[in-house]
């Protein structure tokens, strides 16, 4: 028997995947509660599995080079467990509350979390493509739950559509790369490109297509066509989810396939990369100013912080690749808080989706409206909260590989995404609302909540524990 024991919380996430679908079908509307909670408990088994496996400081191989279980994958898996379970307790007031409250949007979601995990262990060209469309399948059919909605069929269709184009381009570049190298197994790629020499011109175009993927997958433009209308048609509930964990998972697929996998090509991908990212921080800052729904400025907000996770992968070393982890995850914080608040701020028969919802949040909830000044401050970088510090490891790493173009680049249009973040902090604090009611959710709602801006806060004056864990993990 070959040892699975790297795998076992992948194993026991799919079989309490298989326990919750069965024991939901039995279920009546009114004890939907205990999907809700035997979801919750997966996740706990799976984050404690996760934790207790001995990851080395040399990589675990397993599954004849399919799998890899080291710290990086580790750190990861336990990060996006603890976001999706975050994701899930931000969402049951809001899908009750609009008839939504169902069984499928749990099992869709442990099955979207069980392909991040494929993926961010993948140490094959083949498994990190089982992992990717076993996400993406999960979310098509998340953006489409609300089946009375015709603007989330809409998001749906475009989603499955572009989804599926970017899929098979990223699928037709690995399998070039498997025609070049003669393996789909990423250290044996990396091995036959070194040996075989830079610069051939038919790896650099299985390259390009799995560049493609990489872009797709982040929302990095011009590949980013689909992310405002599908975060906008989406129930808020699911763009939540879409907006946080698989923000993780594109990292992972970054980081395998284009460092780990294509590292000796990188005079071939980079320059390719650093158009992506000067064009996803212009389009996304610039874009985002002309939004007057919430849930779309934080779509062109995305776009522009992809561009500079993508700006760390640019640097070229370990402090670039150390700082873009640091970025993703503190983005993942700040994106679960931002659509929380929106969660919040709604309620039946009502989306707080437009910019004018949040007029004189102050006069209504004093604390929340500090919440949201905590979040819209840390997205915009601004000290002392975890997104200035994110953005600083950044630009500290550019600086220190000698690309201090594409820092001041990266300051200025820092500086024109201010503004609308800036914007909604005016709103809530000068400005006069019509709606006088008080944003009502549950004690888990507001407390969960509470806290993931009082974390910004936190990581803002103590970031350097996190960075010694993404430091030990990117090692």
């Amino acid at each position: 028997m070959p040892d699975v024991s790297p795998a076992f919380a992948e194993i026991f996430l799919a079989v309490g995947i298989c326990v919750v679908l069965i024991t939901d079908l039995f279920l009546p509307q009114a004890r939907r509660d205990i999907t809700y909670v035997l979801a919750l408990l997966c996740l706990v088994g799976t984050a404690w599995i996760s934790s207790t496996i001995e990851v080395g400081s040399s990589p675990t191989v397993r599954f004849s080079g399919l799998f890899i279980a080291d710290p990086l994958s580790q750190f990861l898996k336990i990060f996006v467990i603890a976001i999706v379970g975050v994701a899930f307790v931000y969402s049951r007031e809001y899908l009750r509350e609009r008839d939504l409250y169902k069984g499928e949007y749990y099992v869709l979601g442990l099955f979207a979390l069980l392909g991040i995990m494929v993926m961010i262990s993948a140490f094959s060209m083949l498994t990190m493509y089982l992992g990717l469309e076993m996400l993406s399948l999960a979310l098509y059919a998340m953006v489409a739950f609300d089946r009375e909605s015709p603007i989330a069929a809409e998001a749906a269709m475009k989603y499955f559509v572009l989804g599926a184009i970017a899929s098979g381009i990223l699928l037709y570049g690995m399998s070039i790369i498997y025609g070049v190298t003669g393996s789909l197994q990423l250290d044996q790629v990396a091995a036959n490109l070194m040996a075989s020499g830079p610069g051939q011109w038919s790896a650099g175009l299985g390259v390009v297509f799995i560049l493609v993927g990489v872009a797709f997958k982040f929302g990095a433009v011009p590949f980013h066509m689909w992310l405002p209308d599908v975060y906008q048609g989406a129930p808020t509930s699911v763009t939540l989810f879409i907006g946080t964990a698989p923000k993780i998972a594109a990292f992972a697929m970054a980081i395998r396939l284009l460092v780990e996998g294509l590292g000796p090509e990188a005079a071939t991908w980079q320059p390719m990369l650093t158009v992506l990212a000067v064009l996803s921080l212009a389009v996304g800052n610039i874009l985002a100013i002309a939004q007057t729904n919430i849930k779309r400025m934080l779509a062109y907000s995305a776009i522009a912080h992809v561009g500079f996770i993508l700006l760390g992968l640019l640097a070229g070393n370990e402090a670039g690749r150390e700082a873009a982890l640091f970025y993703t995850l503190i983005y993942v914080i700040m994106a679960a808080g931002a659509f929380g608040m929106v969660i919040l701020m709604s309620r039946a028969g009502f989306e707080a989706d437009r910019l004018d919802d949040y007029k004189g949040l102050n006069a209504r909830s004093p604390w929340f409206a500090g919440i949201m000044l905590v979040l819209m401050f840390s997205l915009t970088g601004l000290p002392p909260f975890a997104g200035f510090f994110a953005k600083w490891s950044i630009l500290a790493a550019l600086v220190d590989a000698d690309k201090i173009w594409l820092a001041a680049l990266a300051v200025l249009f820092s500086v024109i995404g201010a503004f609308y973040y800036l914007r909604v902090v005016r709103l809530m604090y000068f400005d006069q609302g019509l709606d006088r009611t008080a944003p009502e959710a549950g004690l888990d709602l507001r407390i969960l909540l509470s806290l993931n801006g009082l974390a910004l806060l936190a990581l803002g004056l103590f970031p350097d524990w996190l960075l010694r864990i993404c430091t030990a993990v990117m090692a």
